[in-house]
């Protein structure tokens, strides 16, 4: 069997990684589509492939966008993406709360 290894032998092979990360908009009066549009791009910008946005009923009127995105494992550190989203315009937080290997 080692020469089927040899090939491999020194090489790590990279997941992608699933996230979802959730935007809470200021205020309800916020336009959460125009709002996902610039932080799907914003996410792009960081070779994530949106898999699906959802707009969810938080409290009061109060909705949130939630972005699942795949990305390369190799990109690390997701702060800098959230402190980008942060920095949108109408933007009161934006947080991981989902993280999984996908292999495969």
């Amino acid at each position: 069997m080692p020469a089927l290894n040899a090939g491999l032998q020194g090489q790590t092979k990279m997941a992608k990684v699933l996230l979802t990360i959730r935007i809470m908009p200021e205020s309800p009066d916020i336009d959460l589509k125009g709002l996902e549009k610039k932080a799907s791009g914003i996410i792009q910008k960081f070779e994530g492939k949106i898999t699906k946005a959802e707009i969810s009923p938080v409290a009061f009127g109060l909705k949130a966008i939630d972005l699942t995105f795949l990305v390369d494992e190799k990109k690390g550190d997701t702060e800098p993406l959230e402190n980008a989203l942060r920095e949108l315009e109408g933007v009161n937080s934006a947080e991981v709360t989902y993280v999984t290997r996908a292999v495969g």
